[in-house]
């Protein structure tokens, strides 16, 4: 037989079951809170989402409903040179004239990428290397914010003529 409780001790309350009502508005309301959490999570980190090619769509969708913006998709390699060409500056003796073209092969637009030209001597060492902004091979500000996939963009960089020393240059894109 079980003792009685001492007389400080206060027997616990009694607590009635949920009804099935109860229990429906509370998996709802975890439900609910666990959605908003993640779409807190998504959103506060969405540029390393983006930049996924498995999530990029999916963010986009989302971005789209919910008005924020995602940042630009940056895959240097899937830019393609489709033809380039060096030869003496037309008016300046001092200068040659790099022209270039070159095509976005990644699935989504990307913003305008920083464009490398290095210059190399007979036994293929680099004698020059430059870096230039899209502003500088564009002549100004870009007139749109990037190439769409598939588009193609043709560029212009005068540079100074290193002599006799370069034989051959080429592009990449950071």
């Amino acid at each position: 037989m079980p003792r009685p409780l001492p007389s400080f001790v206060r027997p616990p309350p009694k607590i009635a079951p949920l009804s099935r009502a109860g229990r429906w508005r509370v998996g709802a309301l975890l439900v609910a809170a666990c959605l908003v959490l993640l779409v807190q999570i998504v959103l506060a980190d969405r540029e390393r989402f983006a930049a996924s090619p498995t999530w990029r769509p999916w963010m986009e969708r989302v971005c789209a409903s919910l008005g924020c913006t995602l940042p630009a998709w940056h895959e240097p390699g899937a830019f393609v040179v489709l033809s380039r060409e060096i030869q003496p500056h037309p008016t300046n003796r001092q200068a040659l004239l790099v022209t270039a073209s070159f095509r976005n092969d990644a699935a989504w637009t990307q913003g305008w990428p920083q464009l490398e030209l290095a210059l190399t001597d007979l036994d293929g060492q680099r004698i020059g290397l430059r870096r230039f902004e899209p502003v500088e091979y564009l002549g100004g500000s870009p007139s749109r914010e990037g190439l769409a996939p598939g588009q193609s963009a043709t560029v212009a960089l005068e540079i100074l003529d290193p002599g006799n020393r370069a034989v051959a240059f080429e592009f990449d894109f950071h």
